[in-house]
């Protein structure tokens, strides 16, 4: 169902995301709409810690984020409100039909999410079933009645009850289905599933937490928020539990045809349909509360999160890049921190040529802007293996065709946009080589050279415009471009020839120009790869 959302909702949940600021209301309804589109708090506040960790998002976005997940979680208590349990498995069996043999993608993925709602609704349906065997069990009866909401100690002990089921299936969303089974076949009053509830806020903090293990201080520190967020509500909601209760009666009365302990008579045995939307409402009408309470206090936690986890001494960045494996677990959202790190690697390649040409022309050439270009050219062989890393573990997942073709795309320009660092640094290991033998080229090869190299230049600039841009048409439009860069270079080889009939030119100047041409051409011919990767084109 999160899969098939996920593909379906891409472009908004990305719009979503990247609509992040520093409004914190806006960050909380940006949280809201995440987590009903991915189906998960945990998900949501995991992507959350993975955009902290890498820099993308910062603390104050990400706690009004978290908070707003907290509201999205509760969506999944209202879809088992819709009394379709009984057309689960039709709703199931007919969406599998489509996704197996639809040819469309869109398609595919609608039915994958309905397949979801369907199996949510069929589990559902047998979990009540199950339910209903329980309490005709006095054994086991006997012993769910054993946790009772009846007092502080017992709401208390329901709580971490729900708190504990949830670290153990890693999902409140599961819990939720389960305690409002027990409720709905009466084996659990609908105050005791209440209790339960709270807990299982609590509970799904754990994977957040465990996601933030061994992350950046700012990562560890929306983590730690969340727990903090979700303690501290279920703490001062205990205090005034019996008050909540009576308040959610008093507004089901308003909606419901009976009381929320009304029975009904289904195939012969007691239910309590009632307790169901009673539940969602008080899971529902606790979040917001919780996050209305926090919100204007944001700053404040901040403030004491640096205080409690404090900043380490040292510039933390465990990698090149700001890629976090954390994100895998939203394709979409994966897919555009990888592209991100390609257009950094366009951005480093232009910037190696601007050190290249002025190196060139440098009577003595600038030691610490050699060694800068060197280094710059090993930080993309790195930032080439990073992302392949990341991206081939994207592929090994269930991932939307578009996105398993953009994947492949990114794979191919790392390789390419590597490899143009390389002829760079080629081009300076060529100068260095001629000034150790006290030798240079002529004023007018290097005013060749230049106009060469600005004409390189501009070409690159034009296909990382349209990598920035997602041009599809970007192959076409440059590839005038292209077509006179190839004719220059095969002018100048040409004009070189000729130079040497009519001129003495040393052996190493020869060899020098030769293989300046060849690194020009062998750019070219990979930035148009590059073009030809972004277009689409095999």
């Amino acid at each position: 169902m999160s899969d098939g959302m996920q593909a379906v909702a891409g472009a908004s949940l990305r719009k979503m995301i990247g609509a992040v600021t520093n409004n914190r209301i806006l960050a909380t309804i940006v949280g809201t709409g995440v987590t009903c589109v991915v189906q998960s708090s945990s998900v949501t506040t995991v992507m959350v810690v993975g955009f902290v960790n890498s820099g993308v998002m910062e603390l104050a976005q990400a706690i009004g984020v978290i908070m707003g997940a907290n509201i999205g979680t509760t969506i999944t208590g209202w879809i088992l409100v819709l009394k379709i349990g009984k057309y689960g498995l039709p709703l199931l069996g007919g969406a599998a039909f489509v996704y197996l043999f639809s040819k469309g993608d869109r398609k595919r993925y609608i039915a994958m999410t309905l397949m979801g709602i369907g199996m949510v609704f069929f589990g559902l349906e047998l979990m009540k079933d199950a339910c209903s065997i329980i309490k005709e069990t006095p054994t086991f009866e006997a012993w769910f009645q054993t946790f009772r909401a009846d007092s502080y100690l017992g709401v208390l002990g329901c709580a971490m009850i729900g708190c504990v089921l949830t670290v153990a299936v890693q999902s409140s969303s599961a819990t939720l289905g389960i305690t409002v089974s027990l409720a709905f076949q009466g084996v659990i009053g609908y105050e005791t599933a209440a209790a339960l509830v709270l807990g299982e806020n609590i509970g799904t903090t754990i994977t957040a937490y465990l996601a933030s293990l061994g992350a950046t201080t700012n990562a560890r520190r929306a983590a730690y928020f969340h727990v903090i967020f979700n303690l501290a509500g279920v703490f001062w909601i205990t205090l005034i539990f019996w008050w909540y209760i009576d308040l959610i009666h008093w507004l089901m009365g308003s909606f419901l045809d009976g009381p929320i302990s009304q029975t009904v008579m289904a195939e012969g045995k007691e239910t309590f349909p009632n307790t169901t939307p009673a539940v969602a409402a008080t899971h529902s009408i606790f979040n917001v509360t919780n996050t209305l309470l926090f919100l204007p206090f944001l700053n404040v936690f901040v403030k004491l999160l640096n205080r409690m986890v404090p900043s380490k001494n040292f510039k933390e960045k465990p990698h090149l890049t700001d890629l976090d494996i954390r994100m895998l677990e939203t394709p979409l959202l994966a897919i555009e921190q990888s592209r991100n790190e390609i257009q950094k690697m366009s951005d480093g390649c232009i910037k190696m040529l601007e050190w290249c040409v002025d190196l060139r022309e440098q009577e003595e050439p600038d030691t610490s802007l050699a060694d800068k270009l060197r280094q710059r050219e090993q930080v993309l062989d790195s930032v080439q293996d990073e992302v392949a890393e990341f991206v081939t573990g994207l592929l090994s997942g269930n991932v939307p065709h578009s996105v398993a073709d953009e994947a492949r795309r990114q794979l191919r320009m790392a390789d390419e946009f590597e490899s143009v660092s390389d002829y760079i640094t080629d081009l300076d290991k060529s100068d260095r080589r001629m000034r150790r033998k006290d030798q240079r080229f002529s004023e007018e090869q290097r005013t060749d050279l230049n106009e060469l190299h600005t004409h390189i230049a501009e070409y690159v600039s034009e296909v990382n415009k349209g990598l920035v841009e997602q041009n599809d048409n970007v192959l076409a439009n440059t590839e005038t471009t292209n077509k006179r860069i190839r004719t220059e270079i095969k002018t100048l080889r040409k004009k070189h020839l000729e130079d040497l009939s009519a001129n003495t030119i040393q052996p190493v100047v020869i060899v020098a120009w030769l293989a300046s041409l060849n690194a020009y051409d062998r750019i070219r011919d990979h930035i148009h790869n590059i073009a030809e990767a972004i277009s689409g084109e095999k």
